[in-house]
């Protein structure tokens, strides 16, 4: 097989090529790594692969049993451990950790039959919607290698929009999934909290805010490593029942005529939003409203800016827990010099943090999750941008040693440090506003690449749903993908 054929194929088709043995593993593993070799020099998309190791896989693999059986695929350099491969959440501080045991997450992948290639680069301990690690250096954008794919699953999106894979590990603590899948033209879902694996060793991630799932270019593949991912651990603090119907099976099922739909163009933390961001959602919502939908223009009454502030907290609690973690396993006291900035801040705010400012914090979440729960029994769906702009320059949002000098000089003589955390991550916020409230109330989230602009950048539009409806997310996502409106690849130079 050529790379031009196979980069027409999602996972689904791919493994259906295996199954009638049209192709082999080993063929599909061969023009993978072709195309990883020829974009990975401009795109930085991996932080290491086994490409020797899962070409002897490939050759004898046995086509059989899962249901994406030799189709291969890279996972995300951040809790998704394989067994005898390097996990270092891109820091220098890990560079050396070797895996003992697969994840959980992991382990259904390798049920399924997929083929491990690697993993692909993402910011230092997933704390940023951009990928640039300084131990790696920064993954680019396929559409344009000058913007960032975004992140923190920005090198699992650079993989599918350069064609090298067509699904990929990923997480989303914050909109991981969505903010990259915006940037980069993809289909970019975020389940229910509780939908798909944790640990071992754990129970949640990052207070029940994160959870692991895939980026796609196809809703069908969406839907089929939901059903392929979904679960219920005994040992997990969130579990969310299965969808015993199938998201695969469930895809062709038409949407009620009377669907009510609310949808926003204003940031929730009140920082601006671009004109394309607005269209993207206008035009859709117009769509939706000649398909005889109730929409209207309503927004949760949710403090924004407070919720915000509580997900620092999270994100000051657990940066904190992590580097007391590791200072215990390897005996040593980490500096400033140990890691980036924003994981270093973060840990110093985690410092002065009370248990009561932490119980408080969470606490909102609940609070917010239930003023969503009563706006989705008025709205089956809330529509957004799923980002304020298109993707960021490299660089434009990685902080000056200026920058750095200056806010560490604060952070040691200021006592407000949730302030400076907050201010710290504007810029950023600025980009993504809109992501992070479904992953404090838990509610499923999808990024659709709906809108290019005339400059040639894509920009996803948001829709929510009430927790446990992920399959109203797919099917209405499906019936998008067979619409004028859907972009998808159009205009990336990789698939023209």
């Amino acid at each position: 097989m050529q790379f031009h054929e196979y980069k027409n194929y999602d996972a689904v088709g791919l493994a259906e090529l295996i199954k009638k043995k049209d192709v082999r593993p080993s063929e599909l593993v061969e023009v993978a790594f072709k195309q990883l070799h020829q974009v990975n020099p401009a795109l930085n998309i991996t932080t290491h692969h086994r490409e020797q190791a899962v070409k002897k896989e490939a050759d004898r693999f046995p086509v059989q049993g899962g249901a994406f059986s030799g189709v291969p695929i890279l996972m995300k350099n951040l809790s998704q451990a394989v067994e005898g491969e390097k996990l270092t959440s891109g820091s220098k501080l890990l560079q050396t950790q070797v895996q003992k045991q697969d994840t959980y997450f992991v382990k259904r992948f390798r049920e399924a039959g997929f083929l491990f290639m690697g993993h692909t680069n993402s910011p230092e301990f997933g704390l940023k919607n951009i990928t640039e690690p300084k131990h790696y250096g920064p993954t680019r954008n396929p559409w344009n290698p000058s913007y960032s794919p975004g992140g923190s699953s920005g090198g699992a999106a650079a993989a599918i929009a350069s064609g090298v894979i067509p699904v990929a590990g990923a997480s989303d603590g914050g909109g991981s999934i969505r903010i990259p899948a915006s940037f980069s033209g993809l289909v970019g879902l975020k389940p229910t909290r509780g939908r798909t694996s944790v640990g071992p060793g754990a129970g949640r991630q990052w207070q029940g805010a994160s959870i692991h799932f895939v980026l796609t270019k196809s809703v069908r593949d969406s839907a089929a490593m939901l059903d392929q991912l979904q679960v219920v651990e005994p040992h997990a603090a969130f579990q969310t029942p299965l969808f015993e119907n199938g998201y695969q099976n469930s895809l062709s099922e038409i949407l009620s005529k009377r669907v009510r739909i609310a949808f926003s163009t204003e940031s929730p933390v009140g920082t601006h939003v671009s004109e394309d961001a607005k269209k993207a959602v206008l035009q859709f919502v117009r769509y939706l409203e000649q398909r005889g939908h109730l929409v209207e223009e309503k927004q949760p009454s949710v403090d924004g800016v407070q919720l915000m502030r509580d997900y620092y907290v999270m994100n000051s609690g657990e940066m904190n827990a992590v580097v007391r973690s590791l200072e215990k396993a390897m005996d040593v006291s980490l500096t400033a010099e140990d890691m980036e900035i924003e994981p270093w801040l973060l840990h110093q705010a985690g410092k002065s943090l009370s248990a009561a400012d932490y119980t408080d914090s969470l606490a909102s979440w609940d609070r917010a999750a239930e003023i969503m729960s009563i706006f989705h029994q008025t709205y089956d769906f809330y529509i957004t941008p799923a980002a304020a702009f298109h993707a960021p320059k490299v660089g434009e949002l990685t902080m000056t040693e200026q920058q750095e000098k200056a806010f560490k000089e604060r952070m040691a003589a200021e006592k407000d440090k949730q302030s400076i955390i907050y201010e710290m991550f504007l810029p950023s916020l600025t980009y993504t506003p809109f992501s992070q409230l479904a992953n404090l109330t838990g509610q499923p989230a999808i990024s659709l690449p709906l809108y290019v602009t005339d400059d040639g950048f894509p920009i996803g539009v948001q829709v929510m749903a009430n927790k446990g409806e992920e399959h109203r997310l797919l099917q209405l996502a499906y019936e998008m993908e067979h619409n004028a409106l859907w972009k998808g690849m159009q205009g990336n130079p990789y698939f023209r």
